[in-house]
């Protein structure tokens, strides 16, 4: 059997986060992830200038595509707004696996099917061992399924489903746009242009207002293709992809005892746009530093905004939690 200190399932942004910090720290450490990176992942692809400083990434030493925007253009209803910022965008496919090459983790492919706790440690799958665990496996975390279910709800009101597809595409248009609530989409859609030639398009909304409206989100996403064919000539080649994650709910449980969690395990977004990939990393960072230091765990303030709380940030979570209360 396999021994660690720290094993870190899951090696999305949160988990190589986590790994990184703790070798930093001395601790020797194990990620399992069920997929070889550089593996496939849907996601807009928006970070933040935290995250960049957060992972420490040199915008010109970065070895692939790499994409800022100075201004956002937000769409409510009839009026546009644009909004002067400083935002980037890269592909999952690509940041990821470069993440976690950078943590310097030693990574095993694994599909983890059972963590029992063995005294104050942990054994996954009767085949690794380790003092600690991280869960960093999103969503569908075995870590959460096997340790936190009943201690940390998800309330349907924070469920949201999400239709996207990334392809490549000469677009003209580099500035990034984002329409909220067209037609009462109880969320928004965006056109995220990225370096190299690929785009992102996609809607996202929350799924217990759809089902209040006795709508589902393929009525909206096909709204949103005739808007993109007609108004800027994007006609995505198949398709979009369907998934689901929960955000914005008061997470009241991320650890119980030397186990965490961390990322979409626990359900993490910015409050504004649902931005997940610095929540992650912040909660990544901290879950590995409160190991290595033997402190408590805390998630106070990591979903915080993306836009930095000001007026159009405090608008858009007034927004999202005024249809979320208002769903049976």
């Amino acid at each position: 059997m396999r021994n660690c200190d720290v094993i870190v399932v899951g090696g999305g942004p949160a988990g190589a986060a986590a790994a990184g910090r703790l070798r930093e720290g001395g601790a020797e450490v194990l990620v399992l992830d069920r997929h070889a990176f550089p593996r496939h992942k849907l996601c807009a692809g928006w970070i933040t200038p935290a995250v960049v400083a957060d992972v420490d990434l040199k915008i010109d030493e970065y070895p692939h595509g790499f994409l800022s925007f100075r201004r956002l253009h937000f769409y409510l209803k009839r009026l546009r707004v644009p909004v002067p910022c400083l935002q980037h965008s890269i592909r999952r496919y690509e940041f990821d696996a470069w993440l976690l090459a950078k943590s310097g983790a030693e990574v095993v492919e694994h599909t983890v099917k059972a963590v029992r706790r063995e005294g104050d440690g942990f054994v996954i799958d009767e085949a690794f061992r380790s003092r600690h665990v991280i869960g960093a496996g999103g969503t569908s975390c075995p870590v959460h399924r096997a340790l936190f279910r009943d201690a940390l709800s998800r309330p349907r009101l924070q469920q949201t489903v999400t239709l996207e597809i990334e392809f490549p595409f000469d677009w003209r248009d580099p500035d990034c746009r984002l329409w909220f609530f067209e037609a009462g989409l109880p969320g928004y859609s965006w056109y995220v242009p990225k370096a190299r030639g690929w785009l992102n398009v996609g809607i996202g909304a929350m799924a217990q207002r759809l089902k209040q409206r006795g709508e589902d989100i393929w009525l909206h996403w096909r709204r949103f293709a005739a808007k993109l064919e007609q108004q800027f000539g994007v006609v995505p080649p198949r398709e979009p992809t369907g998934y689901s994650y929960y955000v914005r709910g008061p997470q009241h449980t991320a650890q119980i005892g030397n186990a965490l969690l961390c990322g979409d395990a626990v359900g993490l977004a910015t409050r504004d746009l649902c931005e997940g990939i610095g929540p992650a990393i912040k909660s990544g960072l901290r879950a590995a530093d409160s190991i290595l230091n033997a402190t408590p765990y805390s998630l106070d303030g990591v979903t915080g905004a993306s836009l930095g709380g000001g007026m159009i940030s405090r608008a858009m979570d007034w927004g999202f939690n005024r249809g979320a209360a208002l769903a049976p």
